[in-house]
């Protein structure tokens, strides 16, 4: 999933070589869900009828679907692969923040804190040259940075919601109607901002939102999605190792973008932080329950 994913950043970055941003988002989702979802009725898959099992989709959806998606493409016009993948690579710390602070409680481990400072300071390396060279396309790359950051945080959230929420749904069709959630919210996005008018086909740009439909869409959100009904989520986000070193070292192949002394300090500092926080372990405030009354008992023995 690491390389599939690795390579959509620079399969991203050809799609918006003409299509707007908008019009990739929404195609790769709209595409993808209506094939998810001739499947899923042709292997007659039920449907679930609850209606908070569809509100759940559409929160979902919109959560690490419609807002992940547009904030990423957006940024992307502006930053290069690599470092927007880079950005991008930090979602595991979201995911363990979240759970420790916002949801279970969970008390990270030294080595979870570890990582997440040096993840900051993995961003905090990547940021430097945004703040140092402030002009007009330094400050543009800035706000793209922090746009990316509120992209990978969403993406976060809503794993950890879909996770949380443990819908007894076929994985096959929760991905297809997050999907077409995620694809009305882009359609709606990209009418109402006017995107359409300006987009431009090209054979290049059609078969970079292919590979972004089949591999990104199909086969990677499938695979996601079951992911984090069965693993761990931070195990899930291990994902993110590979990611960033897919998508740096594409960029420089194929798009010849450069990799300063930024970039490669940047790129061991996250990946070394991701590692540390994936490999931590985490205690829920019940574990530290059962070890706390555990241990009078033994010290009475």
């Amino acid at each position: 999933m690491g390389l599939i994913w690795g390579a959509s950043f620079l399969f991203m970055k050809v799609a918006l070589v003409g299509v707007s941003f908008g019009q990739v988002a929404w195609a790769r989702l709209v595409f993808g869900a209506v094939t998810l979802g001739i499947i899923a009725l042709i292997m007659r898959v039920r449907l679930p009828r609850e209606p908070i099992v569809w509100l759940h989709f559409a929160v979902v959806a919109v959560t690490y679907c419609v807002i992940p998606f547009l904030l990423f493409a957006w940024a992307e016009q502006y930053v290069p692969t690599g470092f927007a993948a880079l950005i991008i690579a930090i979602t595991p710390i979201w995911f363990v923040l979240l759970e420790a602070f916002a949801f279970r409680g969970d008390r990270l481990s030294r080595r979870g804190l570890t990582g997440v400072l040096l993840g900051i300071g993995g961003i905090a390396v990547l940021f430097w040259p945004k703040f140092e060279y402030r002009d007009t396309l330094g400050m543009m790359q800035l706000v793209c940075s922090t746009t990316l950051l509120f992209s990978s945080f969403s993406w976060a959230f809503g794993s950890v919601l879909s996770r949380k929420w443990q819908l007894a749904v076929d994985p096959f069709v929760a991905t297809a109607w997050e999907m077409i959630f995620a694809g009305v919210g882009h359609v709606v996005v990209s009418l109402v901002s006017g995107q359409y008018k300006n987009a431009v086909f090209t054979q290049r740009g059609m078969l970079a939102v292919l590979y972004l439909v089949v591999f990104g869409s199909w086969v990677g959100y499938s695979a996601y999605v079951w992911l984090l009904k069965h693993v761990p989520t931070p195990k899930v986000a291990t994902y993110a190792y590979v990611n960033p070193i897919v998508a740096v070292f594409l960029g420089w192949l194929i798009l010849h973008e450069s990799i300063d002394i930024y970039i490669a300090i940047g790129s061991a500092v996250i990946v070394v932080a991701v590692a540390l926080v994936t490999t931590a372990q985490v205690h829920s405030p019940s574990q530290a329950e059962e070890a706390a009354s555990y241990a009078p008992e033994v010290e009475s023995g």
